[in-house]
């Protein structure tokens, strides 16, 4: 019996697994992985996305400051600060001296309400004030009416004549003062009436018609003309929409009018100069007649007293909106 020169592929898979693998020429054993075909020993780059510079993604790097940015405007802050200390400096002058408890001007010895009590008891400058409250009051009667109908024809009139009105109506917020005062005084002597009280009235209110107007216009191009129209399909008449529906809506803002309308009928003075007769004067009329003569401590706490009393009417004009449920502030002049 002849044995072949190979063993047979089972007989020598069996025994490579039993006995571990064969032995090299040199006396070494082989590895277990002989069989197997060798791992590469590099990795492939992976590849990077390149995000588009643009992309949201990509982080934008930061825009340099300049240093010029960062500093403060010093020049800027400089001139605001001296236009102001020039602006209300005299102010905080007259308001300390008018409690100063000597007549001295220059030289504060004390604090007192003695010129207060003076003013108080001086007849003239009493009926000065009672005067300028007067012409205050009718002013903002007079000037609210005929400038709530002036808004009301302006906004509801869109023609040409209509808009040459509304130009009209902005002549005398440009026009300087004293060519108005001027004018109005010319007027009243054209026509042979006396320079009164009634003449200042009568300039005052004519003056203040376009402030009311600006205020008030803007305010009702700003309504639903829907709401007066639905009021006139329930059966209303136009007076009685106008009455029970527009008006109401206005009332914030014509209130708001009327206080300022006081404020600035009150402290003026060219109008009130040109238009007053000899006696009685309005208060600001009185107080540069009494400076003519020498300065008075009386006049600083008459000063005092108006200041305060504008600067009260000017905040309740700006707060009455707020009252009312609506915007004030700043956004009165806009009518909003």
């Amino acid at each position: 019996m002849t044995l072949s020169p190979e063993p047979r592929a089972d007989l020598q898979q069996q025994s490579s697994t039993t006995a571990g693998p064969a032995p090299g020429p040199s006396g070494a054993e082989r590895p277990r992985s002989a069989g197997r075909l060798p791992r590469p020993r590099f990795r492939l780059p992976r590849l990077q996305s390149r995000r588009h510079p643009h992309s949201p993604s990509h982080p934008q790097p930061r825009p340099r400051r300049r240093r010029g940015a960062e500093r403060r405007p010093r020049f800027a802050i400089a001139v605001t600060a001296v236009f102001f200390a020039l602006l209300y400096l005299p102010v905080g002058v007259v308001v300390l001296f008018s409690f100063n408890a000597q007549k001295s001007l220059t030289v504060f010895e004390g604090v007192s309400l003695r010129w207060y009590q003076a003013f108080l008891r001086d007849d003239v400058l009493i009926d000065s004030l009672g005067m300028s409250l007067q012409v205050s009051l009718v002013a903002m009667a007079g000037s609210l009416v005929l400038g709530v109908a002036l808004a009301l024809g302006l906004v509801r009139n869109r023609g040409r004549l209509g808009s040459f009105a509304g130009l009209v109506m902005l002549v005398p917020l440009i026009t300087p003062e004293i060519v108005t005062g001027v004018a109005a005084m010319l007027l009243f002597k054209g026509l042979g009436i006396t320079l009164s009280t009634t003449t200042v009235m009568l300039a005052e209110i004519t003056f203040s018609i376009s402030y009311v107007t600006v205020i008030l216009r803007s305010r009702i191009a700003a309504l639903n003309p829907e709401v007066e129209e639905a009021a006139m399909d329930l059966g209303a008449t136009r007076r009685q929409a106008l009455r029970l529906v527009t008006l109401p809506a206005l009332l914030p803002s014509i209130l708001a009018a009327g206080v300022l309308i006081f404020a600035l009928v009150f402290d003026d003075f060219v109008l009130a100069y040109f238009t007053t007769g000899v006696d009685p004067q309005p208060l600001s009329v009185r107080i540069y007649s009494a400076i003519r003569f020498g300065v008075q401590p009386t006049i600083n706490a008459v000063g005092t007293l108006m200041l305060a009393g504008s600067i009260g009417l000017i905040v309740l004009a700006l707060a009455i909106p707020r009252l009312f449920g609506r915007r004030g502030g700043l956004d009165l002049l806009s009518g909003k």
